[in-house]
């Protein structure tokens, strides 16, 4: 029986059983003593207890002293990938006879893909010669200019096998709703935007370098942005106010999922669109298949073009509504997820969507960036996990330089929150882990207070026979090639000896050796406390 893919059908009943709304680590802390006030609960003054023998310095966390504690449960591993494309390989007998049929079909439309670009590069080029004022709106001649462009775009989407376009409901007018944002899953849907809207849009700079459509965004007065550049945002944010709230530039357009999806869930978006405060148009796009799925998703894009210029139609669909449309899951993936799973990939994992964690969750919970959280996956990865994701001890230490002894397996132990000898469900528990130990307030000031106890001499830096001193507190018999080790993952410039910003950059980016430090600081008497 033939699928309906009206708009009214929604794309999931329901969300899956196994999936989990979110991730939970709850963080307990110990019972309050009813004799002492609440701001007596701080952690430093619990490392006050410990140096006074209150608490034993025997405990199974080694990460205590900074007020973390080894009771968090992490989820099972998601089971749902936003970003996987359902036809990844030609399946079925009617699908390779139907690309076989459309073979010569297929040279047509690349001709006229071919023509169609040619000329619409030519116009916009035209349209935008001579022109030097570009932070004002466009003037009408160079935009009637560019309705050969617009045009183009349209025959470059019958060449795809876009013949005919649904449409529900009627856009907003420019003075009424500003701004439009839509969901995003394949290139297609910004071809169809410029044709039917010639919006100004929000992209990333490395679009501008981009043979043909580097030029055409240009025409359409786009908005860059870096958007690990807190600056950059900024601006980018200004620049969407300044150009909603005057009628002379045509309606901005914005995905603020921040990228592709498979278009069978939303995940978070970004708030760029809805900052400036200005009305909002939401569209939805859908693209109903039965054997060829047109997102992006991990294809590429010759791979994706070559499918599409070999059905015989494809289908898409715009509608001026958005979730109560789509009637789909809503998640906390975000373009973060993306890069973990493209990481993953570049290292040559087999499963590399295992290794996402919604990372908008995990962004505002733990209050640590995307760039962070790569940084950790390539720790983990590292540690040569198993197809299954799954990292024995050795290896574990092998990567932060540590020798097998009590507090080597305490730390372990604190990641292995299963106790099953292995860190499981591939990179999330050691990210999460991490982040945790990261995001404790007085993480940071234990790392400074760290190397001033460390640093003996008062040079401002820390020499290996210091490194060997207040390590052996924690890892005794340390032979000269494992001080070396841990040496060397410390200085982190390379010139022999650690500063400072050697030092914290190496505690952050491995967090879990803050504890190699705490019986130095056990063993002067000295707290965090006294140091604030």
């Amino acid at each position: 029986m033939a699928e309906d893919h009206s708009l009214s059908t929604p794309l999931l009943s329901a969300p899956p059983a196994d999936y989990p709304s979110h991730l939970v680590i709850n963080v307990q802390d110990p019972d309050p003593d009813p004799t002492e006030s609440t701001a007596i609960q701080s952690p430093s003054i619990r490392l006050h207890r410990q140096q006074n023998g209150v608490c034993n310095n025997n405990t199974l966390n080694p990460f205590e002293f900074i007020g973390a504690h080894e009771d968090f449960e992490v989820p099972s591993s998601i089971t749902i990938d936003p970003f996987r494309n359902h036809t990844l390989n030609i399946a079925g007998l009617y699908e390779f006879v139907k690309i076989l049929i459309c073979l010569p079909i297929a040279l047509v439309r690349v001709a006229l893909f071919g023509l169609c670009l040619a000329v619409g590069y030519m116009a916009t080029y035209l349209a935008l010669h001579g022109w030097k004022d570009k932070e004002n709106p466009m003037p009408k001649w160079r935009c009637r200019l560019m309705w050969v462009t617009r045009i183009c775009a349209r025959l470059i989407l019958f060449s795809f096998g876009y013949h005919w376009i649904k449409r529900k409901g009627k856009p907003a007018l420019r003075e009424i709703a500003p701004i439009v944002v839509s969901n995003h899953i394949s290139y297609v849907e910004p071809i169809f935007f410029f044709y039917e809207l010639f919006p100004t849009i929000v992209a990333s700079e490395l679009h501008d370098s981009m043979p043909f459509v580097g030029t055409i965004i240009r025409a359409m007065q786009v908005i860059y942005v870096d958007r690990f550049s807190r600056s950059s945002r900024k601006h980018a944010v200004n620049e969407i106010k300044r150009k909603a709230s005057c009628n002379g530039f045509p309606q901005l357009l914005l995905f603020p999922e921040g990228t592709t999806t498979n278009g069978r869930l939303l995940i978070s978006f970004q708030l760029g669109a809805f900052i400036p405060g200005y009305p909002v148009q939401p569209v939805i796009v859908r693209y109903p298949h039965v054997h060829f799925d047109q997102s992006w998703g991990h294809v590429t894009v010759p791979k994706l073009m070559f499918r599409m210029f070999t059905q015989f139609h494809n289908f898409m669909e715009t509608s001026h509504l958005m979730a109560s449309s789509l009637n789909v899951v809503q998640t906390s993936h975000s373009y973060g997820d993306f890069m973990l799973f493209a990481k993953a990939s570049e290292l040559n994992q087999e499963n590399p969507s295992q290794f996402m964690v919604e990372m908008a969750w995990v962004e505002s919970s733990f209050r640590i960036k995307a760039l962070e959280a790569i940084d950790f996956l390539e720790i983990f990865l590292s540690m040569n996990p198993d197809p299954s994701g799954h990292v024995e001890m050795h290896d574990f230490l092998r990567v932060l330089r540590l020798k097998p002894c009590s507090l080597s397996e305490k730390i372990f132990g604190f990641i292995d929150v299963e106790k099953m000898g292995k860190i499981t469900l591939a990179g999330n528990l050691f990210l999460l882990g991490s982040a945790h130990i990261l995001k404790q307030p007085l993480f940071k000031q234990a790392c400074e207070l760290a190397f001033t106890e460390c640093d003996i001499d008062g040079k401002n830096c820390i020499l290996k026979q210091e490194l060997r001193d207040a390590v052996t507190l924690a890892v005794p018999n340390m032979g000269e090639d494992e001080i070396s080790g841990i040496h060397s993952l410390f200085d982190v410039d390379g010139d022999g000896k650690i500063s400072e910003d050697d030092f914290v950059s190496c505690l952050r980016r491995h967090p879990l050796l803050i504890a190699l430090f705490f019986p130095r600081l056990w063993y002067t008497g000295l707290s965090i406390a006294d140091h604030r």
